[in-house]
């Protein structure tokens, strides 16, 4: 039966009991982890979102009341205790912050009784994602997923600090705005007052921090809720949450100098791990060269050597056939992977179909030297030579190669480069490789569509020394856009905006937007530019993402206190549900699905 605390003050946190305080009488509060009765004696393990500390309930120095309701104890009861702080009788435990110490008890008070948990409350836990998340309320007890959410709590509160310091301020944004289809799919909220209309949840505050540019305020900061209607990945949830800011009177160098510090100042503080600044850039081209990849993680090398050149003469007809129709031959050279066996390299094969490519070519040079080659027998000896030289083949080596469209060669030896990376055990978490990545492609082409599309959004900035190619060839034009990667994964990304008319006009016109098209979808924005904008530029991070890095953890649902699944359902609440006809009703909606049909 649970007790009230009438009376009781929690004195401190468990793991904030230090040494310090041996002899002195403390009132703890917390969950049981587990407790021990010896008979005469009874230990319990206290936790809290501190840690736990070690408790003593011994016949003499409780009531008899006291030590029985001890000995019933069981795992994840609510309780608050008042007792002496010794040090520990038994051995030390180096494993906990107060291994030293323990609180003899002279008062228990069970404040709440617990049905035995699904799933042990424990670090580490083996139990399956879908009984975790059901019971995320426990699952949330866990001290390794209690220290990622403090670390996420003190992260925002030191970005705040931060920009604070730098002269931004910290506005809210609307989350109820207008639908813009342009990028991803929005959630769309009916609104019960305009019948038939929607309110669109925002994908970002894209908008309305360019209008805040407008306004005068010149820095803005927003810890942002942000909502995309699109499929899940380890990374991706349909909410998340940026660290959003915008700035007057800059271009992309002042902007990349107050992030590298913001970067700087939040690794020291939060790890006590030193960035070095300034962090290395390198252009969106030179990316995709060397690493096949956007985002690419820079804690190995395994590059990619571009070799059309070497075999465009060769009588391998995939590579000479793949450059006939513009594509190119690359590779990646393994480095003492030569010893492979024939049923590894095949699996290499299959992921690499797994990213479009038709198969994969292989040198592997054994340490002897001798070389096992899916290609050989159509190539000269010298034409093989001058192959694994462009690669800097070694003995022990293997050398992987693609060859087809330069963006599909580029998508399987990036993907392939990180699977190897992982195979040869080279990602090491404890490093932290920043890259700026600049000079995007200001705009891509859609084949759904049949137009380009803008790579960012339509009010990307470009490289003003490509503005005659707007017209010309709209592919080849550079924007002024920039992403910060971290070990091979976006954190962060932005761009100087156009804050010209004439230029936002022809880049209207290269998306294939007519005036009226445009002044529809984005006419609030087009009217206040009328009015006086000043040139800006902003950036924002995915703070969920930034999180998982820092705690080096593989998803982020693991920094995120009530994810979502892949189908962006919540297992524990189990939203999205069906509501009342009431309310559809209300909202002028009628739900219409569509029967499957069933074979007879």
């Amino acid at each position: 039966m649970a007790e009230s605390m009438k009376g009781l003050h929690r004195t401190c946190r468990c793991a904030e009991v230090t040494e310090a305080m041996t002899g002195t009488s403390i009132t703890l509060m917390g969950w049981v982890q587990k407790a021990r009765n010896k008979g005469g004696i009874v230990f319990v393990d206290l936790r809290d979102r501190s840690g736990i500390m070690q408790l003593i309930f011994e016949n003499g120095s409780v009531s008899q009341e006291d030590f029985d309701k001890a000995g019933k104890l069981r795992s994840e009861f609510v309780i608050a205790v008042t007792g002496v702080v010794e040090k520990r009788g038994g051995e030390a435990n180096a494993n906990l912050a107060t291994g030293t110490i323990e609180l003899r008890v002279n008062t228990l008070r069970v404040l709440s009784e617990a049905d035995v948990p699904p799933f042990p409350v424990e670090e580490n836990s083996r139990t399956k994602d879908e009984i975790r998340l059901k019971y995320r309320y426990l699952d949330l007890r866990r001290p390794d997923l209690q220290k990622n959410i403090m670390m996420r709590s003190r992260i925002a509160m030191l970005t705040r600090q931060f920009f604070a310091s730098e002269g931004f301020l910290e506005i809210e944004t609307p989350m109820l705005g207008k639908s813009t289809p342009e990028g991803a799919r929005d959630y769309l909220v009916p609104s019960r007052v305009h019948p038939g209309c929607f309110y669109g949840l925002p994908q970002s505050p894209q908008l309305y921090k360019q209008l805040l540019m407008c306004s005068g305020y010149d820095r803005y900061i927003q810890i942002a809720r942000c909502f995309r209607d699109e499929d899940l990945r380890a990374d991706r949830q349909p909410e998340f949450t940026q660290i959003d800011m915008e700035l007057s009177f800059v271009d992309v160098d002042d902007v990349i100098d107050v992030n590298e510090r913001y970067l700087a100042f939040l690794f020291k503080e939060v790890l006590d791990v030193d960035v070095k600044l300034p962090i290395e850039r390198i252009t969106w081209q030179e990316a995709m060269d060397r690493f096949g990849s956007d985002k690419p993680d820079m804690r190995f090398g395994m590059e990619l050597h571009d070799v059309s050149d070497i075999v465009k003469g060769c009588g391998f007809g995939v590579f000479t056939g793949a450059l006939e129709n513009g594509g190119s031959v690359r590779g990646i050279n393994a480095k003492g992977q030569g010893g492979m066996g024939r049923k590894q390299i095949d699996k290499l094969v299959e992921f690499a179909r797994g990213y479009g490519a038709k198969g994969l070519a292989y040198i592997a040079i054994a340490p002897d030297g001798t070389r096992k080659s899916s290609f050989a027998k159509f190539m000269t000896e010298e034409e093989m030579d001058a192959l694994v030289k462009a690669m800097e083949g070694e003995n022990g080596d293997l050398l992987l190669f693609a060859a087809d469209r330069t963006k599909l060669v580029y998508d399987v030896l990036g993907a392939l480069r990180l699977e190897m990376a992982k195979q040869m055990d080279l990602l090491d978490k404890n490093e932290y490789r920043f890259v700026w990545v600049t000079e995007f492609p200001l705009l891509e082409w859609s084949e759904e569509e049949n137009r380009f599309t803008a790579m960012h959004h339509p009010f990307t900035m470009l490289m003003e020394e490509d503005l005659p190619l707007l017209d010309t060839d709209p592919g080849k034009v550079r924007a002024k856009a920039y992403d910060i990667v971290l070990n091979g994964n976006e954190i962060g990304g932005g761009s100087v905006r156009i804050h010209q008319d004439d230029i936002q006009e022809r880049m209207f016109e290269a998306l294939g937007f007519t005036k009226e098209a445009a002044h529809e979808q984005f006419g609030f924005l087009l009217d206040a530019f009328r009015y006086g904008v000043p040139p800006h530029a902003g950036l924002a991070y995915g703070l969920d993402r930034l999180v998982m890095l820092m705690a080096k953890v593989d998803t982020i649902r693991d920094v995120i206190a009530f994810p979502k699944v892949k189908d962006a359902s919540c297992l524990m609440t189990k939203s999205p549900s069906v509501v009342d006809e009431k309310q559809l009703s209300e909202l002028c909606l009628k739900v219409d699905l569509k029967e499957e049909k069933t074979e007879e």
